[in-house]
């Protein structure tokens, strides 16, 4: 990960300490622009200062920017909006990556290593020599490696789960998990920032954003399916072990609700966002058939009368297929047994009525729905505490975690120097700094089991270049 400079991080600094400098969160969803500013008290918990929201007016669909323009007008809309609830004038965010374009397959490499009596431990470099092997394979035009996370490893025939650095052996296998995503997709939000006059010190995988927001640590310890339902699609992250083992993207969520509303019930648009909002449920049964909901006609016509309980079979059918597609994708990646923390379900689509049973019955797992409620300070604003910030609110976990590793490692980067300084050593001892400032780009096993994984993950995406409803009350 490379160092953030003071510069760029001063704007977003006032009014605070070197120790616990504001984060601002960028989530760019397909629904909505949301831009959070926050600031880590003595706790270690997030204190919100302010908050911004925007339309996202069509310019992304799906999770991928359509319109740079429309986009960009979105972002300075709520950035401006953060900028006036908080006091923090706003340069540098962290932004979140996600949509259809991202997926994942596995993939196992094999190293043999060097048929000598004294070369037969391994070591970091046949570890890194495995990802730069798999760091070459073939891809799709247009896509590219996000990150190789290697899952276990072999050592002559052995399992060894974690890391085998230290071992002696002959022949390394390891099972390795590969994300790819569009470079397009990343170029474009990166376009789009920029232009609203901001800096992206970070881009962070949105489901691991959310992870860190909603699950608990013994959760992904003990396996379990993270489930966020924006506005374009719906994000599947499985957990194991501590580590990512599995991604998936359903490419329906709440903006195809609406769209079966609008067409079921044949209203507007607006109309049908505000009858899943305020209205919506998951289950049919729950409503009474004779309850009806009265909207305003289109130009002028007579009033309409829906029935609540053919709004919630409208609803339910396609949250069937969704959660039928989610379990279809758990049992591909082979973990379904193993989960034993369950699911959450987190983003705007799990605010729906009766969500929760409906996911119970149709995937027959434990199911709760993921609050962003751990990491916030006291006293925080309850409209935050909702799951249609959680990407946000995760995005300002995340910068943290990248701040504390850029400080130790320029930490650690600026010692060895002094002390070559005051030694006086021959011409040959002043060659080693360079090989010791060449070291810590040597990527180290992430099946390491350090509960950090998804630091280095971001470290790999920051610059390679979720979305949520808006919630309207109904106008009746």
């Amino acid at each position: 990960m490379e160092v953030t400079k003071p510069e760029t991080t001063t704007p977003n600094m006032q009014q605070q300490d070197n120790e616990n400098p504001i984060v601002v969160g960028l989530d760019i969803g397909t629904t909505k622009i949301a831009c959070i500013v926050g600031q880590r008290d003595k706790f270690g918990k997030i204190k919100i200062l302010g908050m911004g929201r925007a339309d996202s007016n069509g310019g992304v669909q799906r999770g991928e920017v359509y319109n740079i323009q429309t986009t960009t007008e979105a972002i300075r809309q709520a950035v401006d909006e953060a900028q006036r609830n908080s006091g923090v004038e706003i340069k540098v965010v962290y932004v979140g990556i996600a949509g259809q374009h991202i997926s994942s397959k596995q993939n196992r490499g094999i190293y043999t290593l060097p048929n000598n009596e004294n070369e037969t431990e391994i070591t970091s470099e046949h570890i890194k020599e495995m990802l730069d092997d798999m760091h070459r394979m073939a891809l799709e035009p247009g896509e590219r490696i996000i990150h190789v996370l290697p899952q276990e490893f072999m050592v002559d025939n052995n399992l060894v789960a974690k890391n085998p650095i230290g071992m002696f052996g002959r022949r390394l296998e390891a099972d390795f998990h590969v994300i790819t995503g569009k470079v397009a997709a990343a170029l474009n939000i990166k376009r789009c920032v920029e232009r609203a006059g901001l800096q992206m010190s970070g881009l962070v995988l949105e489901p691991l954003a959310s992870s860190a927001s909603v699950l608990k640590q013994e959760e992904m310890e003990a396996g379990v399916a993270l489930v966020d339902i924006g506005g374009g699609t719906t994000d599947l992250a499985i957990f194991q072990d501590g580590i990512i083992r599995h991604t998936a993207v359903i490419p329906f969520a709440g903006d195809i609700i609406t769209e079966d509303i609008k067409k079921g019930c044949q209203v507007l648009r607006s109309q049908a966002e505000k009858l899943k909002v305020r209205f919506g449920s998951a289950i049919a049964s729950e409503t009474q058939e004779y309850e009806v909901i009265t909207i305003p006609g289109i130009a002028g016509r007579d009033k309409r009368e829906i029935s609540m309980r053919t709004l919630a079979h409208i609803i339910q059918a396609r949250m069937e297929e969704i959660f039928a597609s989610i379990q279809f994708e758990i049992k591909n990646s082979g973990y379904a047994n193993r989960l034993y923390a369950g699911m959450v379900v987190t983003g705007g689509g799990s605010q729906l009525q009766h969500l929760k049973q409906l996911v119970d019955y149709v995937t027959g797992m434990q199911t709760r729905i993921g609050f962003p409620t751990e990491h916030i300070a006291k006293g925080t604003n309850d409209s935050l505490k909702n799951p249609m910030y959680a990407t946000g609110l995760g995005l300002i976990i995340k910068g943290y975690e990248e701040l504390a590793e850029s400080a130790a490692k320029n930490k650690k980067k600026v010692t060895p120097q002094v002390v070559i300084e005051d030694t006086p050593e021959p011409a040959a001892r002043h060659e080693e700094p360079k090989q010791e400032e060449q070291r810590p780009t040597i990527k180290l096993p992430y099946a390491q089991n350090d509960g950090k994984w998804w630091k280095r993950l971001n470290n790999d995406i920051k610059n390679w270049f979720a979305d949520t409803d808006v919630n309207k009350d109904f106008e009746s």
